[in-house]
C-alpha cells in the first residue's frame, strides 16, 4: 500500500492541523494506522495509533505528550487516515509520517509541521 500525507504547515502555539494520510487501496483490511513524527536531530517517535479490535470497532493510542490535544481517526470508506492536532506546541514540530501495518510496515512520505512560538 501507498500512503500520502497532506496537510502540514506553519502555524502559531495554540493553533491546530489537521493531517491527512491517503492509501492506495482499501484500508479496510489493514489492522493498524497510524502517526508517527521525527524532528531535527531526534529518532522517529509513534504520536498516535488506530487499531481495529473487533468487526467495526477500533482503538486508539496516544504519545503522552499529545493526549487530549490530538485525535486520530480513519474512514475506511475513503481509505483515509487523519490526525486532528489542537492546542500546537513549538515542540510538536518536527516531520509526520503516517503508517500501516499490513505484515509489513508501511511508511508514506512525511508532511512537515512547524509551530512557531
Amino acid at each position: 500500500v501507498q500512503l500520502q500525507a497532506s496537510g502540514g504547515g506553519l502555524v502559531q502555539a495554540g493553533g491546530s492541523l489537521r493531517l491527512s494520510c491517503s492509501a492506495s487501496r482499501s484500508i479496510v483490511s489493514i489492522n493498524a494506522m497510524g502517526w508517527y513524527r521525527q524532528a531535527p536531530g531526534k529518532q522517529r517517535e509513534a504520536v498516535a495509533s488506530i487499531r481495529r479490535v473487533g468487526t467495526a470497532t477500533y482503538t486508539t493510542t496516544y504519545a503522552d505528550s499529545v493526549k487530549g490535544r490530538f485525535t486520530i481517526s480513519r474512514d475506511n470508506a475513503k481509505n483515509m487516515v487523519y490526525l486532528q492536532m489542537n492546542s500546537l506546541k513549538p515542540e510538536d514540530t518536527a516531520v509526520y509520517y503516517c503508517a500501516a501495518d499490513d505484515r509489513i510496515r508501511y511508511w508514506g512520505q512525511g508532511t512537515q509541521v512547524t509551530v512557531s512560538s
